[in-house]
């Protein structure tokens, strides 16, 4: 309408200079408003577009890393390449991890073979890897760390998908984003889905669950077994839980390599608390008179991550007493009108001591000690 009125004025009669610029003005002023008018509206509508504009090109960026070129993806696989991660960024590996070694046989003569020998088992279907693998046991003791030395190892792409990503406010987004994850790693294969805390996004399915829910579940499983009609597609989706009896029986059927990671053994605890101490040349110096096997034996029923807590609580004893020293000093000084200084000796810190593994392991014991005691009280009673 402002268009129209301008040029009719035009023809009319002949336009001074300023009348001239006046309505240039008057013509910018209305395509910038036009514009951010229908860029608001756009915005209003769908409020993730510029999280999508940003997650494209983390995604592009991302694959170019990895080397993955040459693929035309479309906008929802670019959604979740963006959770693509580089397996040469993975420090994991067999060494990082002690008192597993019977998991880690198994799952390099099941996984990691296949993958590494793809020439051998061409056109065998007995020989293919599985279409799911399963870790599931305890909390802390290793399963997330065996996944990431398994991509490592195996040397393929990995996927860490979050359940988060597949959720949608629009009806069918879901769908075309679970459609997505097996698209996507058909396209850059050998590929691993990997899927921390499974129970929570694929447990059991009862009448109770939304629309939505329902049908992505359905899909996925669907689309799962759709990667068996090509025999040559290497993709497997490995989950984690430490709740597997939530997890829905056909997941599990579509999962048949199952591996238990328990609460290590005293002898797995001796191992894992040699492998922590060892691995920090510096910050983790032993004195002659620490023994593990002590440690060890008092340790029953402690996870893997508890072991690390214990080993850190330990180190932090040494730190405590050089400070102390440095306070005692400090004080010494004042007292004879000296200038305290925060460098005052260059011994630095002693060695990790059987006292200070002792005396962690107390602490240890009074903090499970309350945490269980804070869950009874907060516990009803029927």
């Amino acid at each position: 309408m402002l268009l129209k009125e301008i040029s009719k004025e035009a023809l009319t009669r002949p336009l001074s200079r300023s009348e001239v610029l006046g309505m240039l003005l008057r013509l910018t002023v209305f395509g910038a408003v036009t514009y951010f008018g229908f860029k608001w509206m756009v915005d209003a509508i769908d409020p993730t577009r510029r999280q999508k504009i940003e997650a494209k090109k983390r995604a592009e960026k991302l694959m170019k890393q990895i080397g993955v070129e040459g693929i035309k993806l479309s906008e929802y696989e670019l959604t979740i390449a963006t959770h693509l991660v580089d397996p040469g960024a993975l420090k994991v590996t067999w060494q990082d991890i002690a008192g597993l070694d019977e998991v880690i046989t198994e799952l390099q003569e099941t996984v990691i073979l296949p993958f590494q020998k793809r020439h051998l088992f061409h056109g065998s279907k007995l020989f293919q890897p599985p279409k799911g693998v399963l870790l599931y046991g305890p909390p802390g003791c290793g399963k997330t760390l065996i996944a990431k030395a398994t991509v490592r190892v195996a040397g393929c792409h990995f996927i860490n998908l979050q359940p988060s990503t597949l959720t949608d406010k629009w009806y069918g987004e879901s769908q075309k984003l679970t459609a997505a994850v097996f698209s996507l790693a058909a396209k850059i294969e050998p590929c691993i889905v990997f899927i921390d805390e499974i129970d929570s996004f694929l447990r059991n399915r009862s009448c109770s669950d939304h629309e939505a829910t329902a049908m992505m579940k359905a899909q996925f499983m669907s689309l799962w077994d759709g990667l068996s009609t090509d025999t040559d597609c290497q993709v497997i989706v490995m989950g984690a839980t430490n709740r597997p009896q939530d997890v829905d029986p056909a997941i599990m059927r579509r999962m048949p390599s199952t591996f238990h990671v328990s609460l290590p053994r005293q002898r797995q605890r001796q191992e894992i608390l040699k492998l922590i101490l060892s691995g920090e040349c510096y910050s983790f110096q032993l004195s002659s008179d620490v023994e593990l096997k002590e440690i060890a034996e008092k340790t029953e029923g402690y996870s893997g991550s508890d072991l690390r807590e214990l080993c850190r609580e330990a180190a932090l004893h040494r730190l405590r007493d050089f400070v102390r020293k440095e306070q005692m000093q400090c004080i010494g000084r004042q007292r004879q009108a000296d200038d305290c200084k925060e460098s005052s000796t260059d011994e630095g810190l002693r060695t990790i001591t059987q006292t200070d593994l002792r005396l962690a392991l107390e602490r240890m014991r009074e903090s499970k000690a309350g945490t269980v005691t804070r869950i009874l009280q907060d516990t009803p009673v029927d």
